[in-house]
């Protein structure tokens, strides 16, 4: 009787939504889970393109997190910057985690639908482009896969010729009063980044007398563990990769794991880990 109660009364949940958003509607779930288009009948391949799917969502929230972090540092406006790339890292723990769910995927299950993927390539992802980009290692080149989608490609154009998240907090740096030569702030920014001993004395500056500069001394510390969580989340795409395909070419013409092993070398904020030794 008691659990027919329950039952009726629904725990008093609206049950009408005929003149009412409901949670599909708001989230557009209908469009959202009908983007899954297996291109073959075999069961696997339902989890790789989710897979895919929940990591180009989860770029899209980092992206709306990192630009809203370097407005707020251009400026000097820290304590929120910090929530914001706090909540990256976070997003960047899921986002490993996911490579965990991919790598149950056997060789043997991949190669069953690979062939339907054709030059399709996580490495054409513009999304993840642009984070590279946002996090300071610009290559031009890395956008010509886009240039057929001419409001993609001109986004990344944007992004490219944009200082990125580093190049933000070190222009900060200079406005603080801390010293640093034009060429560290007003340099080409569609360049990758390169290490500056003028930017390791910066920081060293920052790091020796952090009670004098607390904010930035956070600011330093909240790049470094996004720098760490990349790093991890970069680490375990490989690693994932080797387990599913071994060392074979990627469908997208790249040699597979020996290129996103040689992307393991790139360090974003090389003096920040620097300083480690010389403190």
């Amino acid at each position: 009787m008691v659990n027919e109660k329950v039952n009726g009364a629904a725990y008093g949940a609206k049950l009408d939504f005929e003149r009412a958003m409901s949670y599909g509607d708001y989230l557009d779930l209908d469009a959202l889970l009908s983007a899954q288009h297996l291109r073959t009948t075999n069961h696997n391949e339902m989890l790789f393109v989710v897979i895919h799917h929940v990591m180009e969502l989860w770029l899209k929230l980092v992206l709306h997190e990192l630009n809203a972090a370097r407005e707020r540092i251009i400026n000097d406006d820290l304590m929120p910057s910090f929530k914001m790339t706090a909540r990256v890292t976070r997003i960047l723990e899921q986002m490993t985690n996911a490579w965990t769910v991919l790598s149950t995927l056997t060789p043997s299950e991949y190669l069953q639908f690979r062939e339907t993927l054709g030059n399709a390539s996580g490495f054409q992802s513009y999304q993840y482009r642009l984070l590279e980009f946002m996090m300071g290692n610009k290559n031009a080149v890395l956008i010509k896969p886009h240039q057929h989608r001419a409001e993609i490609y001109e986004i990344l154009e944007r992004e490219l010729h944009t200082p990125s998240l580093y190049d933000e907090a070190l222009r900060l740096l200079a406005r603080r009063g801390i010293e640093l030569p034009n060429e560290v702030i007003e340099r080409d920014w569609s360049k990758a980044y390169c290490a500056h001993p003028a930017v390791e004395r910066a920081w060293l500056e920052v790091y020796r007398e952090p009670e004098a500069h607390w904010d930035l001394y956070e600011l330093a510390e909240e790049l470094i563990d996004l720098e760490d969580l990349f790093r991890q989340w970069r680490f375990r795409h490989v690693t994932t990769v080797e387990r599913i395909i071994g060392f074979k070419q990627g469908t997208g013409g790249t040699a597979g794991v020996p290129y996103l092993k040689k992307v393991l070398d790139v360090v974003l904020f090389p003096e920040l880990w620097k300083i480690r030794t010389a403190l």
